[in-house]
């Protein structure tokens, strides 16, 4: 049963300022993606569904294949342990089970999927491409603070963009991989602390992956 619907949601982002962007060191880009206990006040009895979309212009099947419903609910008994779960056309596929107290692992699918649909669409080796993110997590980045229409309100929201190809000397191989964007926005608002996760490469012409938080769901 659905206890709280957030279907209204907007994720053209305004940036506040005109686009405030404030330097970040490469810790605190990995430590503010990778935030610690962004799962403490989630009611163990609920279960955060996201919407992923998906489009693949090299893949149009995966597309169908991996558009769907990624819930994060909590396990029976060990309330410590998060399960994902993908969902699609009343399908259920469970796809791992993360402590709770580190954090939301949604964004270790998000960039795990990124991988996998990349190697999968464009070629060459998953543990090159996942290397390259790897390494994009822990460069000083940008961060812009913004606000986007959240639940009918408004709310505050940060923004970090990471290129794990830029420069790279195979990105003209890379079947328009190469200018790859990870687009992660997030909200003290939001439960789990992610808005949307966008994988998006030559403009989304070529690959868009999206996830955005959809609702709670009571799971008693």
């Amino acid at each position: 049963m659905i206890t709280k619907t957030l279907a209204a949601v907007v994720f053209a982002i305004t940036l506040a300022g005109g686009g405030m962007a404030a330097p970040l060191g490469g810790d605190q880009t990995y430590d503010m993606l990778f935030r610690n206990g962004t799962l403490d006040d989630v009611n163990r009895d609920t279960a955060l569904v996201y919407r992923r979309v998906v489009v693949n212009a090299l893949n149009p099947e995966a597309g169908t294949r991996d558009t769907g419903h990624v819930a994060l609910s909590f396990r029976k008994g060990d309330p410590s342990m998060a399960i994902l779960e993908f969902q699609q056309d009343g399908k259920h596929r469970v796809m791992g089970t993360f402590p709770a107290n580190v954090g939301n692992p949604m964004i270790m699918y998000f960039y795990e999927a990124a991988v996998r649909d990349m190697a999968e669409s464009a070629g060459g080796s998953p543990f090159y491409i996942r290397n390259r993110v790897k390494e994009a997590l822990i460069n000083p980045s940008d961060i812009e603070v913004g606000e986007a229409q959240f639940e009918g309100r408004v709310v505050k929201t940060q923004t970090i963009r990471l290129y794990p190809f830029a420069g790279d000397k195979n990105q003209n191989r890379m079947k328009g991989f190469g200018d790859l964007e990870l687009r992660v926005t997030m909200s003290e608002e939001v439960p789990g602390w992610y808005l949307s996760l966008v994988a998006e490469a030559a403009g989304g012409d070529v690959y868009r992956s999206e996830l955005s938080f959809d609702h709670l769901e009571d799971t008693k």
